[in-house]
């Protein structure tokens, strides 16, 4: 689930790395939509949907537990409307993720990094788990504006299976922190008690203090 659609770079990676993926891709802006499957190799539908609309209300249209993966990437113009970055927001995002599922958010901010912060701090509040952030070294060390990466898995619900043998924890997964090292611009994972200090200033936000707004996406 793409939430933020734009040229849909992001849809046609997942087609790429994992042929006959089925995607669902939203952005407010209907025409562009339009014009990406004129302009660009798409997978047809049912493998990649396209629905124009607000973000949240396209997510609350879909069933329970359809989706390994919920992407955001949604900027208005250059920052995430606030509706998609509370705790009521996260909890259709874990409906509608299955048991283990991924969550990535796709958050633009400036030093000292507030908005960063309380997604960070939202995530807790939702019950996340393995949560971790994913930015360049720089960046988490406020010394400039860029994009931070939150990724989260869906909180244990009723049904789900106990065990060790889930995904490995994204902060302990060395072969993945190897690979955002080598990165052409290298990231570090953030997780664990850096995490904490790191969420400690935010607050979670809620959907009483968020005004509403559609944005759409930069994929």
């Amino acid at each position: 689930m793409h939430l933020g659609a734009a040229g849909c770079s992001l849809a046609r990676w997942v087609e790429h790395g994992r042929p006959g993926s089925e995607q669902v891709a939203v952005d407010l802006d209907a025409r562009l939509l339009e014009l990406v499957r004129t302009w660009f190799a798409l997978p047809r539908a049912p493998r990649l949907r396209l629905r124009p609309g607000d973000a949240r209300a396209v997510l609350g249209t879909l069933r329970d537990g359809w989706a390994d993966v919920v992407v955001r990437d949604v900027f208005a113009p250059d920052t995430t409307p606030t509706h998609l970055t509370t705790v009521e927001f996260l909890a259709d995002v874990w409906r509608v993720l299955r048991p283990g599922g991924l969550y990535l958010a796709n958050c633009a901010d400036r030093p000292p990094l507030p908005l960063a912060r309380a997604e960070a701090a939202t995530l807790a509040d939702a019950g996340a788990h393995d949560v971790v952030v994913v930015s360049e070294p720089a960046l988490l060390r406020g010394r400039r504006y860029g994009n931070l990466v939150l990724a989260a898995r869906r909180p244990a619900g009723h049904g789900d299976r106990d065990g060790d043998d889930g995904p490995l924890p994204l902060a302990d997964d060395a072969p993945l922190a190897r690979r955002l090292r080598s990165l052409p611009v290298p990231a570090h994972v953030l997780g664990g008690g850096e995490l904490a200090s790191f969420r400690a200033a935010g607050r979670p936000a809620h959907d009483d203090a968020a005004p509403s707004g559609g944005g759409r996406g930069v994929g």
